[in-house]
């Protein structure tokens, strides 16, 4: 045995355990998907140039996609807990060159992302002050208030941010299922609920099936980030996987069922017709106020802000635990893997996070960007890219991991062919992306870092193995410290917790 493999890793510090229970760690997930920012921000794309008048079957596809795909990821969530989720995931069953380099992508995505969401609050805020007070605010205003306020709240324990993003939660879905409700209630519109749209082969009807598919996908983002809590949750092993499965399925049944009653609230053709016009949020405003009165206009145009702010500060949640964990085995600067003294967050992470964002949304605010059609829209497709990356990569890691670990666990469709047909469903998604980018893109096509998006994915994970390569080559004690954490950290929690734990 050589002394590197004598030594012990240097002890890292960890989150503060216990800190989230099962509906903490869904909430956290289901603001991180943001429901009703995915259905105002997408619905409309996928309705006037995706699927039209099959939107709800393409988002009932993708949530069979997407359940399988889940199957074989929280297989794998039973036995490995690591706030670096895919990072540890994907070393695990693939090895840690191509772990390290999937990391990389998933910090590049998670970071991104809340800059994207503060572009989408940004624009969202600035309709309803002017809409609800007169008042004309640049946008930058609120963007800044937004990447203040969710810097001070993420400085404390998870519960504190938990709490706030459930209450955020809660309006919203209470929101678009009271909009469904009216409209089934009322039978659907004046020519009834138009089941057909929900049959399964309209997901690929259209010239431009391929693009709505895509924003069907995106609506989900933020699902996944279940796994990151297994640290400072109440018992992770079935906190965990439960909680994805519940994020999914939650998300698909709202999902479907709204797109299908927004559609049917006037007629499939008419809703066309107001996606594809110069004010696609009429697709929710013109039904909300035929079905529920003027009021709810005015709660959705505040809803849309606070859904936003809640999406963006769970993706700075997802993305601050990425830098801690990557962080805390020297992988990055080893400042990042520390945890606050009192309230046990990876306040460095989440402050380095914060200027981040910062240099992001001042990198478009200074070119003269609009926070929407910029900020919101190229980061998002930059974010999404690179996180379909991984995703496809951790569905044959658990394949891999499962070939070589834990016989008793194995079966023939939770640790194979789920994760297979899951792998091939999100590298089908890859596909559709970039098939279709200049029309996922719109007007912010034209704009240079559009060009460059392909290109920062592919050079990020390069760069990720090429390091890692370096590393093992030129520094194996190094390269060694730098996989403890999904070999060791990323703990196999086999046995039950205690009841404190509970």
């Amino acid at each position: 045995m050589s002394p590197t493999d004598q030594q012990s890793p240097p002890p890292v510090q960890r989150l503060r355990a216990n800190s989230v229970g099962l509906a903490g760690v869904v909430f956290m997930a289901l603001a991180t998907a943001a429901p009703i920012t995915a259905m105002t921000g997408n619905l409309p794309v996928v309705v006037g140039g995706g699927n039209g008048v099959h939107a709800p079957a393409g988002f009932l596809f993708v949530t069979v996609v997407l359940t399988v795909f889940t199957v074989g990821y929280v297989s794998m969530a039973k036995h490995i807990t690591t706030a670096g989720a895919f990072y540890g995931f994907v070393s695990q069953g693939l090895g840690r060159v191509v772990g390290m380099a999937s990391g990389l992508l998933a910090v590049l995505a998670y970071v991104v992302f809340e800059a994207s969401i503060v572009g989408i609050f940004a624009y969202f805020s600035q309709q309803a002050f002017e809409a609800q007070f007169g008042l004309d605010l640049p946008w930058q205003v609120f963007a800044l208030v937004m990447l203040a306020i969710t810097a001070v709240l993420s400085y404390f324990d998870l519960e504190v941010a938990s709490k706030v993003l459930a209450v955020f939660l809660v309006g919203e879905v209470v929101m678009l299922v009271l909009l469904a409700g009216s409209v089934l209630a009322h039978g659907g519109g004046p020519t009834g609920l138009h089941w057909g749209t929900l049959n399964p082969t309209g997901a690929f009807a259209g010239v431009n099936a391929g693009v709505g598919l895509f924003f069907c996908f995106w609506s989900w983002i933020g699902f996944e980030s279940t796994a990151m809590y297994g640290e400072e949750s109440r018992n992770p092993r079935r906190i965990i996987p439960r909680a994805t499965l519940l994020a999914v399925l939650i998300l698909g049944v709202l999902y479907t069922f709204v797109t299908w009653m927004v559609l049917a609230a006037d007629t499939p053709d008419a809703a066309v017709g107001l996606a594809t016009g110069s004010t696609p949020l009429d697709l929710f405003l013109v039904p909300a106020k035929t079905y529920l009165g003027d009021w709810a206009v005015t709660a959705f145009q505040w809803l849309m802000v606070t859904s936003a702010f809640a999406c963006g500060m769970a993706f700075h949640q997802c993305a601050a635990r990425y830098l801690y964990a990557i962080g805390r085995e020297g992988f990055l600067h080893p400042a990042l893997g520390r945890t606050h003294p009192k309230h046990g967050s990876p306040y460095v992470a989440s402050f380095t996070q914060t200027g981040i964002a910062l240099l992001v949304v001042g990198g478009f605010w200074f070119t003269g960007q609009d926070p929407y059609v910029g900020l919101y829209t190229l980061t998002a497709i930059l974010g999404t890219l690179a996180l379909l990356v991984v995703q496809t990569l951790c569905s044959f890691a658990v394949i891999a991991y499962f070939r070589r670990n834990h016989p008793e666990s194995r079966h023939w469709f939770r640790t194979l062919v789920a994760p297979l047909l899951g792998g091939l469903g999100m590298f089908a998604a890859i596909v559709l992306l970039v098939v279709n980018l200049d029309t996922a893109a719109g007007a912010a096509s034209e704009i240079f870092f559009f060009k460059l998006i392909p290109w920062i994915v592919g050079a990020v994970f390069l760069g990720g193995i090429g390091l890692a390569l370096y590393m093992r080559a030129r520094h194996p004690d190094r390269y060694e410290v730098m996989g403890r954490l999904v070999v060791e950290d990323a703990q196999e929690r086999t046995e039950e917790p205690t009841p404190a734990a509970v």
